[in-house]
């Protein structure tokens, strides 16, 4: 996906994977359980609102990713939210084991299988609730209407692709660049089980 600042999303897409895999090869399960407690205070916050979690969030993050103006960048906001919203998802299991970021099961196919989980019948709620999230207007919106997905989602073990949807946030920030992400939400939506697979092989 191209736009003004075509870098700047995978700087804070590596960002968040790097997190991840921190979390992921952490020797202490104890010491990885605190941090995402931490970050899950965070929670529906703006970037740097909350000084207990600056060291998860802030620290080493890409110098051309940091607001100069005390105003959270695309980056921040892009970084913060990915981070939170791992640390409620992958609450309950320790990342080494059951990891809830997984790659290529970006959000439209998360959700897809969801839907397929909850039958005809649930899929209706589902979709609505899908429909919610992507035609936000504001990334605070869109960051609220992920959290109740996403809540969703957990309750299915059902794993997310966290350094897309870090891409994903900071794009969506941009008004011009909606409706290429929602496109792109509804076509993975979309495509057959049988697709995916291949895609995969």
């Amino acid at each position: 996906m191209s736009g003004s600042q075509p870098e700047y999303d995978e700087l804070a897409a590596e960002f968040v994977k790097n997190k991840i895999w921190q979390f992921i090869n952490r020797d202490k399960e104890a010491a990885v359980r605190s941090i995402l407690a931490r970050l899950r205070r965070g929670l529906g916050e703006k970037p740097g609102a909350n000084p207990d979690i600056w060291d998860d969030t802030l620290s080493n993050i890409p110098e051309a990713l940091i607001s100069k103006t005390g105003i959270p960048t695309m980056g921040e906001w892009a970084i913060y939210i990915a981070l939170t919203l791992f640390a409620m998802h992958q609450q309950g299991n320790d990342p080494k084991s059951v990891c809830m970021h997984q790659k290529s099961n970006s959000l439209g196919r998360a959700v897809r299988i969801l839907a397929d989980r909850k039958g005809e019948g649930g899929e209706v709620a589902i979709k609505r609730r899908f429909n919610a999230t992507v035609t936000s207007e504001s990334i605070e919106e869109f960051s609220n209407h992920l959290r109740s997905m996403i809540q969703l989602l957990k309750a299915e073990s059902i794993s997310l692709d966290y350094e897309q949807l870090t891409r994903d946030l900071f794009w969506f920030q941009i008004p011009d660049m909606r409706d290429r992400l929602r496109l792109r939400w509804g076509q993975d939506y979309y495509r057959s089980n049988a697709a995916l697979f291949l895609e995969n092989e």
